[in-house]
């Protein structure tokens, strides 16, 4: 089979480059090149079509063609168009260029070519923009994946009647929302990586009348992978030097009488959401926590990250200010270390030192979409602790089966309870470290999620496209200020000003 990814925020290149310097070089493009590699090792053709970039800043992703050597470099092809100026664009400056610039030269390529992909997979809403587009002019189906949804960032924002014009100068939110609202009604399935992603995002009043979660055979619940090359018990070239770090650190951060205790590893970015405090609250409110382990907190960059904060700034130095008070209160300096990890590649390097350690991976997030850092962690055979609110309570648990320990984020009294049911035996140490190589290797592998599409893919060329597929507003085709997507249309989905609820 042909698949070709639509992605044309971002962008691939054989050495990853800049995808921690940007907003939209992130986990999306994680996500899309490892499974394009390994539906590449399943022995199909696939594209991953990007967006060309001819600016002296980012020389990597000038030409046209390029793959990942080493792989599986027949069967997967990097292929940028241009979109809009040679220059580097961020996501939300690319809407007026990908019906008239992107999608044309798309299909141009595939018809010089001489042959269209049996099917398209789209990755975020400008991608499923373009499936839309090209679908409506080809007949071929796509799937889409949104990554995140506009509806829930406005969410996040507190999004007003009031601001409603600022936020969409800065998000361009109109725009998007029509996008995403055109690419659920025109997918030929909508991959989702957990259940309750598909109940509560989808379900939100903005996507009213583009799809109806209900409809089982438009949707597919696909988790994403992780990378095993990376996230293995299997020694790598890494683990010496940054087995040195950690425990040159260790000695540098930790009273002698508490140096061979396991540690709680916090390597979450420093963002509210990820709660650090309430781990850190958890640590200085538990005697018994505090005598099973020493806190860890991992922050990318700085050597000596709590010391170091003055070197940070906004919501980061907030942060890490706030953990510091807390343990001048308590006096706990001595039970908290911290250090830098600065790749995949030696994260998985400590995950497979902190397990020689019999530590515990922790991540108490007030939400979390998905949780694939946890199972990196117990890839590595470090056993994780994690919040109940979002993916993890699909992915930790399944009947009476728990792979992980749940606990409730905002509860320090139940963070230090399930981080004390693996710490304070062995027996259930070794448990869930088995466990938790077990679920990784079962069911969230990269291979596993191809599998997954190819299920939907296959499923959805075979069957008719339901009736009520939304028009495409004019403006991604023609865009001008006339026809640009009405600020007031967003206003009337998102507050419900036609008086429906809900």
């Amino acid at each position: 089979m042909h698949i070709a990814f639509l992605n044309p925020q971002g962008n691939f290149d054989p050495a990853d480059s800049h995808w921690t310097e940007h907003a939209d070089f992130g986990g999306q493009l994680v996500y899309v090149k490892e499974l394009a590699l390994a539906m590449g090792e399943l022995g199909h053709r696939v594209d991953i079509i990007t967006r060309r970039i001819m600016d002296p800043d980012w020389p990597q992703f000038a030409a046209f063609l390029d793959g990942y050597p080493g792989r599986p470099e027949a069967n997967v092809r990097i292929l940028r168009i241009p979109c809009g100026p040679d220059r580097f664009l961020p996501k939300e400056e690319l809407w007026p260029h990908l019906g008239p610039d992107w999608v044309s030269g798309i299909l141009d390529f595939y018809r010089n070519e001489g042959a269209l992909p049996h099917a398209f997979t789209a990755h975020y809403a400008d991608g499923g923009l373009a499936a839309a587009l090209i679908r409506r002019e080809t007949g071929i189906p796509f799937t889409f994946t949104a990554h995140s949804l506009g509806a829930q960032k406005m969410d996040k924002l507190g999004a007003s009647p009031g601001d409603l014009a600022d936020l969409d100068a800065r998000y361009h939110f109109a725009r998007r929302v029509a996008a995403e609202r055109v690419s659920m009604s025109h997918a030929g399935c909508i991959v989702a990586s957990t259940r309750q992603e598909r109940m509560e995002q989808y379900s939100h009043r903005v996507y009213r009348g583009a799809v109806d979660v209900n409809d089982e055979a438009r949707f597919a619940v696909v988790p994403p992978g992780v990378n095993r090359r990376i996230f293995s018990p299997l020694p790598a070239p890494a683990d010496g030097n940054v087995r040195r770090r950690i425990e040159a650190a260790i000695v540098r951060d930790v009273s002698a009488e508490r140096r061979g205790l396991p540690l709680v590893v916090c390597s979450s970015r420093l963002d509210r959401k990820k709660n650090h405090l309430g781990l850190v609250r958890a640590f200085v409110q538990s005697e018994r926590l505090r005598a099973a382990a020493n806190l860890a907190l991992v922050v990318r960059g700085l050597d000596d990250p709590l010391r170091q904060r003055d070197q940070l700034r906004g919501e980061e130095r907030a942060i890490l200010d706030e953990v510091a008070a807390l343990l001048d209160e308590h006096g706990l300096w001595d039970a908290v270390v911290s250090f830098t990890l600065d790749s995949q590649q030696e994260l998985a390097a400590a995950y497979r030192h902190l397990a020689t350690r019999r530590s515990v991976f922790a991540l108490t997030a007030l939400y979390e979409p998905f949780g694939l850092a946890p199972l990196e962690a117990m890839s590595c055979g470090l056993p994780a602790v994690v919040t109940k609110n979002g993916g993890p309570d699909e992915s930790m648990r399944e009947g009476e089966q728990k792979f992980g320990v749940l606990v409730d984020p905002e509860d320090p009294n139940d963070i230090a309870r399930g981080l004390l049911e693996i710490l304070a035996d062995d027996d259930a140490w070794n448990r869930y470290r088995e466990a938790g190589i077990r679920r990784v290797v079962s069911r969230y592998t990269w291979e596993r999620t191809a599998a997954g599409y190819l299920a939907a893919v296959e499923a959805m060329s075979g069957r008719e496209h339901a009736a009520g597929e939304l028009p495409i507003p004019t403006y991604f085709t023609h865009p001008t200020e006339e026809t640009d997507v009405p600020l007031a249309d967003l206003g009337v989905l998102y507050f419900d000003t036609h008086g429906e609820g809900g």
